[in-house]
């Protein structure tokens, strides 16, 4: 009967080696991104008067990402439109509204977002966001079904004072590595001797 409760006692710490591992290998596959990289968000500059439909051109969104932006709170702020109040500029009656100066928007919906300034007059100026969360098929959930424009295969990398950009995910998985592997047989290395202990 002792020999059972050992055997058994060792399949049980080895599960749970074996679980840590899977633990270890999982890859977090939502990211943040932060609304004009380096430029953030304010009215474009006259160099860059396009700055956030190429943002937005250079991504791919999805459910569970986050768009993040960062604006002086006294001087700026972020609202929702719809697509409507979007191309006229009409900042009335807006679906969100956001002040804070480090806004961030959870996506959770395969649709169109539209976003523009809370501030009169800088809509006009250029200074709106348009995003497409697109489904498995290629198209968003509320909007007809349409090819994305043309786009370099990378896009540009910017430095960031704020962190690093996340970059979308790559095709494949990264193998695994080494220290993982060792942590993975440290822990099964160590649940052999608690089991052979007990």
């Amino acid at each position: 009967m002792a020999a059972n409760l050992r055997t058994s006692n060792m399949y049980y710490h080895f599960l749970l080696a074996f679980q840590f591992l899977v633990l270890l290998q999982t890859r977090v596959s939502c990211y943040k991104y932060k609304v004009g990289d380096l430029d953030g968000w304010g009215i474009p500059t006259s160099a860059k008067p396009l700055v956030y439909t190429q943002w937005s051109k250079y991504h791919t969104f999805k459910i569970g990402d986050s768009i993040l932006f960062l604006y002086p709170p006294s001087q700026d702020s972020v609202i929702q439109v719809t697509e409507q109040s979007y191309n006229s500029c009409n900042i009335k009656d807006p679906i969100l509204y956001m002040n804070n100066g480090n806004s961030l928007f959870n996506i959770t919906k395969y649709r169109e977002f539209y976003f523009t300034s809370g501030e009169q007059g800088h809509c006009e100026k250029k200074q709106k966001l348009h995003i497409s969360v697109l489904s498995g098929n290629g198209s968003s959930a509320d909007s007809p079904s349409y090819g994305p424009s043309a786009l370099p295969e990378i896009s540009p990398s910017y430095p960031t004072v704020f962190g690093t950009i996340p970059q979308p995910p790559s095709s494949s998985p990264p193998p695994a590595s080494f220290p993982v592997f060792m942590a993975a047989l440290s822990l099964f290395a160590v649940s052999a001797l608690v089991g052979g202990i007990m």
